[in-house]
């Protein structure tokens, strides 16, 4: 289709060019109607008798003499003007004639113009020229106030001096003007007529002369009565709108113009004026340059979207050419039309294409290389000036050519000797491309922020000896900015400032114009006639010629440069010139597609291209040369790899590094060697903030940062390794003092302000920014000026505040010029607030430390600039800002201040605290408030942050609110946390979603928001059977026995393979308090990441770390957390251990946990292949030891790990007769050899163990010397053990676990129930809840055991009923399970075991009428202290593994424990949840205790409020009073006992009385529960109303209550996330809606730029906010197209069972249709399914989108219909027909 119109184009332009050049030759012959020179037709002048006469064609006009003729137009004739222009010159004498206005109209350029005065010209006439802009308002067209000698007189304006004197008013940019601005004029255009502010009446010359026939010219003047001449008229200047941007003319005022179409000169008259622009260049050249032209500006390209290219640059360009003839054509095409920086692909693929058309395409890829040699002045050609030349000699492809150029006043510089300028071969050709333009025409650079703009136009205005003037464009600039503004003088009398602009342009100075990007197009155009022609009129009436027609003027006239002056009339220096900077358009977008055809025609256009890598390098290692090249080479190659990158996310970081932040970044590298180049780039970025995206393609990670101390010596501050002086103020009081807590972040980033405060910074995000730069400041002892700024704030509030005083106008500085001036730190707050248009005047000021005021003072920071300048602030050495802004991107409504100018500052994030600095900072603002409550507030705000930026809730918690909740629990500690963190939370309590999230946050870190103090949910306690004497453990001591029973020690060093090193991953840990609505044993949870076929088959707990190990075996992996920790570390042995076929090798593993100094490290045994590995879950470390070389089968190993923390393990098989004892620090296995067979081994305590022997389960003591191998006669002895039951029931214990240690003497005392002092050991077995065995092992005399007996043996329960259990867990057990677990608390005096379902006594525990809940295990807690017994349920796992078999040799139950610190265990069941339990008395009720002072309880008891005031009556003597029969209430009067807020008598709230007395009577309103109590009818009666009303809603859709469930279904699960969309849909349309300042108006505020017309009486001076039209010609804003494609094949219906697939995208697809209801007006949807039948089955189209529940369950419904094609390709067309074109967004 493009490639169509492409054609088309070429087509009718070709033919329209070759129909005109027919024309032309055929035009001569065919007869005087030809278009050529007919000079017999034209005559120009002609001189008669009467008086001299113009004669165009047959038309005459006869000359008066001008009574100003310094008003006339001079030397716009040009010598031979084309036929075309004196044919419009002809027309406008006919309408002159006629006394008709006209109106010019044709595309921009400066033609019309030419034209308009080339006719005034030649008549003679006067000309009063207004430029209209947007800020035009009546009084610049009619009467404006001035004050003089303190009255107000009205001064007449253009129209009306033109009105009155007889001129011609040129009007240019009608389309520019608001549009009830020209209407004023309507009656002067029509009737000549207009009545004037100062009481005057302008009538026409025909009633006023009629007039004047029947009265007096004295008594027309006594009525105020002007006459208007009759040699009046109006030419209006103005684009065709719609085609070009601008207001369409008024209906109105339009029928009162005759308008002429005035397009560019015809082929033929361009033609020739280029040949006689450029003789020497071939005419075949210019003549495709002017083909090529005319082809851009036909109705075809615009069609396409081009801009008309400038066809009035051409004879410039060809005066390049012709000065250098190797210039390129498409070189020159690209200065004039810079179609690749502005145009999109199909535009500049088009442009191309007639490129290649008119073969104007460079062959050559790169341009010809040129660099400009030398610069000389010249001699001039003005008398009077000097220095208004330059001889620049350029060498361009191998040949040198010397030319004249405009010049500045001092003295030029030769290139390449700044040496702040770094040249490259890019700046060398582009400054010598300048050189070019610069002969010819003003000039504009292009180029990406950052990329040297500045520099290169600094570097060119010194080599030719100018002074620069920079301008810094804005926004809301007005025309009055760019030209003058007003002020008053000393005596209150208005006046006139001229601009910058305005000063540059006389003294011939290079006005550099920043941001012409950033200013609107219709302020600008008031400089349209500056650029094209060197002439200007000035509001006060001034008029600035060119120097020529100055010249002529002066000679014309017989006048000096003084009267030429009082006459307002000034020369503009011919060398003066304008430089625009612009950062490029960006394609398709409103407010950045800047660069329109009117800006084409005012300058020439070069781009800067980013430079090359190697340039870039030479650059950066030029300006610094300390930082080492592989730096900077890493940086560049990062860097220019974004750069190249299509992603946008990758572009907009690129953006950030820019050249200007890469310098920054090496200026800091080169003084810290020491910092990591990720780091920089990450703070240059602001990678904290970034989206995700953009955050993974950055792929670097914040170094952390340590904590470091700061300290002040000999007035120098240290902070870590950066130093700074610290400063000696005189202004104290302006010093910052606050209140500040150390921690690392903010002192890691204080350090980089030390740094950076030779530059500026930008702190980013609520998190105390404000204290840290006060404290940084109060540490430096700088003085600090405060700006802060806000929606409101303009360019002129930002620099200055007028007021006035006594009818003066004052400016006072604001802090901003303060700061400058006295040296001070300005610290610039809530810099996002302001528009961008605002802040980015801070450039200049920043950048090149000039800045203009309002008031016309200029601030400098060179002091030899300001020598011998009047007006001039130095800037003192010492300022610098700090600018404090929040993160960019929602929920923050500001503006992307960093976006636009981040690079400009070196950007600083200011994060939340880490959790140890913000714990350790909350803590010494709270420090009574308890550790835990601190950690838990910590662990939910940064859990709540993670979730903004995650963007799951919106609004960002910032530390300042946990700050004041820790300020509140401090002063208040008897508040519950449950309570005092509502402070914060109640902002939500009325979103839903938003608060259920909030709550489960909490909950989750164990706040209880919501609990009642009553919620305590223990398990029921049971008694425990008495404690009785079981028997006696008596150890064999015979001397005979002794020699057999000696044991043999071998030791050898171990065998080390290794070590591999394996991957440890770190996964987050989603732990979960478990106390948050009620308090139970349960204290937290979380779940291991492992896969459901994996087999937990071992855990275990090191109390010296806290942490918590666990080992699965299907595959083998290891996993380690802390207590308290947020990762879980893993280990998969995978490699080491190779998975087999389940059932073929099951391997069983054991962990034993080491301790110091091996700490975090553990050593893991398999028992089936006896390995035994050592791992270090640090480093990823894997050793194996080979324990012995035995060649027999392994099975059946075991480990007994019960002193691992003191680094020894030992070793034995199931019916061997060995021991191995594995010492790891030492690297020595010790082997003892035993005469029995073994089937347990407990290591009691180091030097004694409890032997159990295979066949007959005897039992036997090991006692061996403490240091094995210390000295060689250490042998090791058995001692056989003999039982003796003492009741019939007792025969052998078969222990299951024996305690390494012995009960404390209290807790065996309490136990026994006797006082009692003796070693013991505390055992368990299945007979028995716990056994005592008093004086084991120690003492050799016979050992009582008492025993807590079961009625029933565990092993014999096994057989039992164990219900549902039993079926799940896959049949009975063959085999006994390897874990006992079974755990010994000795200081809580406790035995733990998790016991299966039916091994537990459930109708004790539970009401009959209560099903037993699903459980996993129960916690049998055995407690000796209170001889109570404790059933606590384990919650069933979510999901178990297949491999039931396996499971069952595992554990009985589905749980596994180990203890956990003194007085509790932890658990972990088959699904991986591990739960951390609390059994211990004592720790319980601490934690209760804790728990309820969380909850607080306040709300309990009722309040009395107290007012203590002084009664003026004197206490007599305290008494009990009289009492009351009735008890009545009394209030005073100190009688009564029992009253309330008397004296002397007993009662409450009084003064004096002896006790307090409360006789029951209350003293407050309702209590809190009857408050919270509603009337149950009341609720009842709300049930109702909603029921009613859904049930009304359903019908009126006409939808089932079961159709209303099931889309319930879908619609429930998704409205979190429905709620997340819809604000930030709501944001980005506050955003988008967000009103501006209207100007010009009658109400209002004040406008400051107003004040002193207000001071003259103007009535519209103020402003208000109001919603702006949008920009002219902006394109309609239009929805965004979206299209959602879902997956609707049979694949999904059939797998959805396994994995939920189907009910997810249904869900998703509810999501979207119901987030995006009723934003139709922003965006156009359509869901679209595909599967196997198709791939276009509309499910919901842009035209018909569901309105309600029922439609959107419609379309959900097609989801699960398996043959959705059929049904709904019968419905609707298919997409292919409807959507030819479009190319929407897909979400898949």
């Amino acid at each position: 289709c493009f490639n169509m119109h492409l054609q088309i184009l070429w087509r009718s332009t070709a033919a329209a060019v070759a129909a005109r050049r027919m024309r032309n030759i055929l035009g001569p012959v065919l007869g005087k109607g030809g278009w050529t020179w007919n000079t017999h037709e034209v005559k120009l002048l002609n001189t008669s008798a009467g008086g001299d006469t113009v004669k165009i064609g047959d038309i005459s006009y006869q000359l008066k003499t001008p009574r100003q003729p310094e008003l006339v137009p001079i030397n716009h004739m040009l010598k031979n003007l084309p036929q075309t222009v004196i044919q419009h010159l002809r027309w406008i004498m006919q309408k002159d004639l006629l006394g008709q206005d006209i109106f010019l109209i044709g595309p921009p350029g400066p033609l019309r113009r030419s034209i308009a005065m080339q006719y005034l010209e030649l008549t003679k006439r006067e000309v009063e020229y207004v430029a209209l802009s947007r800020d035009t308002t009546e009084t610049d067209l009619k009467q404006r106030r001035e004050i003089r000698s303190g009255t107000a007189f009205y001064i007449d304006q253009c129209a009306v001096r033109a009105a009155t004197e007889g001129r011609i008013l040129v009007l240019e940019g009608l389309e520019k003007a608001e549009r009830n601005v020209l209407p004023v004029l309507n009656n002067l255009l029509e009737n000549r007529e207009m009545q004037l502010e100062d009481g005057r009446f302008l009538m026409s010359y025909q009633r006023y002369d009629k007039l004047l026939t029947e009265h007096t010219k004295e008594e027309l003047d006594a009525w105020k009565i002007v006459r208007v001449s009759e040699d009046f008229r109006v030419i209006a200047l103005g684009l065709p709108v719609p085609r070009y941007k601008g207001n369409p003319l008024d209906p109105p005022l339009r029928s009162r113009f005759q308008a002429r179409d005035v397009y560019y000169l015809p082929f033929k008259d361009q033609l020739e004026l280029l040949y006689n622009t450029g003789p020497n260049v071939p005419a075949e050249r210019v003549s495709q340059l002017l083909s090529f032209a005319t082809t851009l500006c036909s109705l075809e390209s615009s069609n396409l979207g081009l801009p008309d290219f400038p066809v009035d640059n051409l004879p410039p360009a060809i005066t390049v050419l012709e000065q250098f003839p190797m210039v390129s054509s498409q070189e020159m095409v690209q200065r004039l039309y810079p179609y690749q920086a502005m145009l999109g692909k199909e535009g500049r693929t088009a442009v191309e294409g007639v490129l290649r058309r008119f073969e104007l395409q460079d062959t050559r890829q790169q341009p010809v290389p040129s660099a400009v040699l030398r610069v000389a002045p010249a001699n001039t050609q003005h008398p009077g000036l000097t220095g208004a030349q330059a001889d620049v000699t350029m060498r361009i492809a191998d040949k040198d050519i010397t030319f004249q150029v405009p010049a500045g006043t001092r003295k030029p510089r030769p290139p390449n000797s700044n040496p702040a300028f770094i040249s490259t071969p890019s700046h060398a050709q582009l400054l010598a491309e300048m050189m070019q333009s610069h002969l010819v025409r003003d000039m504009c650079l292009i180029g990406a922020k950052g990329s040297g703009k500045s520099v290169v136009a600094k570097e060119f205005a010194q080599m030719l000896g100018y002074s620069m003037e920079p301008m810094m464009l804005y926004q809301d600039m007005t025309g009055r900015d760019l030209l003058q503004q007003r002020y008053t003088l000393a005596n209150g009398d208005t006046a006139w400032r001229a601009s910058p602009l305005v000063t540059a342009a006389q003294e011939g100075k290079l006005l550099l114009l920043d941001g012409i990007h950033r200013i609107n197009l219709g302020t600008l155009a008031v400089l349209s006639r500056l650029l094209h022609d060197r002439e200007l009129s000035l509001y006060d009436g001034t008029r600035l010629l060119r120097w020529d027609r100055y010249q002529t003027l002066k000679e014309d006239l017989q006048l000096t440069d003084e009267q030429l002056n009082k006459r307002s009339v000034f020369p503009i220096h011919p060398a003066f010139r304008v430089l625009a900077l612009a950062e490029p358009p960006v394609v398709g977008s409103i407010g950045q597609q800047w660069l329109g055809p009117e800006l084409l025609t005012m300058f020439m256009f070069h781009t800067i291209q980013p430079l090359a890598q190697e340039e870039e390098t030479s650059l950066i290692q030029g300006l610094t040369p300390n930082v080492p090249r592989e730096v900077v080479e890493q940086l560049l190659q990062l860097t220019h790899n974004l750069r190249q990158t299509n992603e946008p996310s990758a572009q907009s970081l690129a953006s950030s590094l820019s050249t200007r932040q890469l310098l920054r970044i090496c200026r800091r590298l080169s003084q810290y060697p020491g910092e990591s180049i990720a780091h920089a780039v990450n703070k240059a970025c602001l990678s904290r903030f970034l989206p995700s995206l953009a955050r993974s393609s950055l792929q670097k990670g914040l170094a952390d940062s340590c904590m470091l101390d700061t300290h002040h010596e000999d007035g120098v501050l240290t902070l870590g390794s950066v130093s700074a002086p610290v400063y000696h103020s005189e202004e104290k009081m302006k010093v910052p003092d606050v209140i500040f807590y150390d921690n690392a972040q903010v002192i890691t980033l204080t350090q980089t302000h030390t740094h950076a405060l030779s530059e500026t910074i930008v702190c980013i995000n609520g998190v105390g920014k404000n204290k840290i730069v006060d404290r940084f400041l109060h540490l430096l002892n700088r003085p600090r000026e405060y700006l802060q700024l806000h929606r409101d704030t303009t360019v002129q509030t930002l620099t200055l505040q007028p007021s006035v005083r006594d009818g003066i106008i004052i400016y006072d500085d604001s802090p901003l010029v303060k700061a400058v001036k006295t040296g001070h730190i300005l610290v610039i707050d809530e810099a996002d607030k302001a528009p961008t248009s605002v802040t980015c005047i801070l450039k200049t000021l920043v950048e090149s430390g000039e800045m203009i005021l309002a008031d016309g003072r200029r601030i400098v920071s060179d002091p030899s600039e300001a020598k011998g300048r009047p007006n001039v602030v130095v800037m003192h050495p010492d300022f610098r800002m700090l600018v404090l802004a929040n993160r960019p991107g929602f929920p923050f409504l500001g503006n992307d201040f960093f976006g636009s100018l981040g690079d400009i500052f070196s950007c600083h994030a200011v994060d939340n605290p880490k959790p140890q600095a913000e714990f350790a900072m909350l803590k010494q603002y709270g420090p009574a408030v308890p550790d835990a409550t601190l950690h838990r507030l910590v662990a939910a705000f940064g859990e709540l942050r993670a979730m903004a930026d995650q963007g799951t809730i919106t609004y960002p918690y910032s530390t300042r609110e946990v700050v004041n909740i820790v300020k509140h629990l401090q002063m208040f500690p008897d508040e519950g946390l449950a309570n005092v963190v509502r402070n914060v939370f109640d902002f939500d309590s009325y979103n839903k979603d938003t608060r259920e999230v909030l709550i489960q946050a909490l909950h989750k870190h164990g706040i209880p928001i919501g609990a009642k103090p009553s919620s305590v949910h223990l398990a029921k306690e049971l008694p425990l059977p008495e404690v009785r004497m079981s028997g006696y453990w008596t150890i064999n001591q015979e001397g005979n026995a002794r020699r057999k029973l000696l044991c043999p020690t071998e030791t050898h060093t171990i065998d080390i393979k290794g070590p591999v090193f394996l991957r440890v991953q770190a996964f987050p840990c989603d732990r979960l308090e478990s106390r948050a609505l009620s308090f139970t044993e349960e204290k937290a949870t979380w779940q291991i990441p492992m896969n459901e076929v994996n087999i937990i088959c071992d855990v275990t707990t090191s109390n010296g770390t806290k942490s918590i190990y666990v080992a699965t075996c299907n595959p083998v992996s290891l996993f380690a957390m802390t207590e308290r920790g947020d990762t879980v570390r893993c280990m998969e042995l995978y490699d080491v251990f190779p998975r087999t076929i389940s059932g073929v090798w099951q391997p069983f593993v054991t962990v034993a946990a080491l301790g110091s100094p091996l700490e975090g490290q553990v050593v893991l045994h398999e028992e089936q292949s006896n390995t035994v590995l050592h791992l270090d879950l640090m480093t990823g470390a894997v050793r194996r030891l080979m324990l012995s070389q035995e060649t027999e089968k392994p099975e059946g190993h075991k480990m007994c790990r019960e002193f691992s923390h003191k680094n020894w393990l030992l070793f034995y098989k199931e019916g061997g007769n060995q021991l191995d004892v594995l010492d790891v620090l030492e690297g020595q296995v010790h082997t003892i050899s035993l005469p029995i067979n073994l089937s347990q081994v407990f290591l009691v305590a180091e030097d004694r163990w409890l032997l159990v022997e295979s066949n007959s389960n005897m039992k036997f003591l090991l006692t061996k010397p403490m240091h094995m191998g210390a000295e060689e006669c250490g042998v090791c002895q058995l001692h056989s053990v003999i039982e003796d039951s003492a009741g019939a029931g007792d025969g052998l214990c078969v222990p299951q676990n024996v305690a390494c240690g012995q009960l404390p003497n209290e807790n065996l005392s309490a136990a026994l129930g006797q006082k009692i002092v003796s070693p013991n050991r505390l055992l368990s077995d299945t007979s028995s809840y716990a056994r005592i065995i008093v004086g084991f092992p120690d003492l050799m005399s016979p050992n009582e055991v008492y025993s807590f007996k079961r009625e029933a043996d565990l092993t014999e329960m096994r057989a039992g009923d164990l219900g549902g259990q039993r079926f799940f867990r896959g049949g009975l057990k063959t085999s006994v399970a390897k874990r006992t677990n079974c755990v010994s608390l000795l200081s809580a005096n406790q035995v733990v075991r998790a016991l299966p379902p039916g091994q537990v006594p459930l109708k004790d525990i539970f009401p009959p009428d209560v099903t037993p809940p699903m459980t996993s295990a129960y916690l049998e807690v055995t407690d000796l202290n209170s001889k109570k017994l404790k059933y606590i349920p384990v919650p069933r796992s979510v999901s178990v593994s297949p491999y039931t078999t396996w499971l069952s040799k595992v554990s009985d139950s589905d749980v596994l424990l180990a203890s956990l610190g003194s007085g509790g265990v932890v658990t972990v069941d088959m699904g991986g949840y591990v739960r951390l339990w609390e059994t211990g008395l004592d720790n319980l009720q601490r934690s209760l205790l804790e728990w309820r002072t969380m909850i607080g309880s306040e709300h309990s008891r009722p309040v009395q409020i107290t007012v203590q005031r002084d009664s003026g009556l004197d206490v007599t003597s305290p008494k009990h009073g009289k009492v009351d029969p009735n008890n009545a209430p009394h209030v005073g009067g100190n009688q009564w006992a029992g009253g309330t807020g008397g004296r002397d008598t007993a009662g409450l709230g009084g003064k004096g009385g002896p006790y307090r007395l409360d006789a029951g009577h209350k003293v407050h309103q309702l209590s809190q529960a009857e408050k919270d109590a509603v009337p149950e009818e009341v609720r009842r009666a709300a049930r109702e109303m909603g029921a009613k009303a859904f049930k009304d809603r359903l019908k009126e859709i006409d939808m089932s209550e079961y159709d209303a469930a099931t889309y319930e279904r879908f619609s429930g699960n998704v409205r979190r996330q429905v709620q997340s969309l819809r604000i930030v849909l709501d944001s980005l349309q506050a955003k988008a809606k967000e009103r501006q300042w209207v100007k010009n108006q009658c109400l209002g505020d004040l406008d400051d730029a107003k004040i002193i017309d207000g001071l003259t009486g103007e009535k519209a001076i103020y402003k208000r906010r109001g919603d702006l039209d949008p920009e002219l010609g902006s394109p309609q804003q239009k929805p965004k197209r979206l299209r959602v494609l879902a997956d609707v094949s049979g694949s999904m219906y059939r797998f959805n069972g396994v994995d939920g697939r189907l009910e997810r995208s249904m869900e998703a697809a509810c999501m979207v249709m119901e987030a995006l209801e009723s934003y139709e007006h922003k965006i156009k949807y359509d869901i679209v399914g595909h599967s196997g039948d198709g791939y276009d089955i509309e499910l919901v189209r842009t035209d018909k989108l569901p309105k309600n529940n029922k439609q959107r369950l419609k379309v959900l419904k097609v989801f699960t219909t398996p043959n959705a094609t059929q049904h709904y390709s019968t419905h609707y067309p298919t997409l292919l027909h409807t959507l030819p074109n479009t190319t929407p967004h897909t979400l898949h």
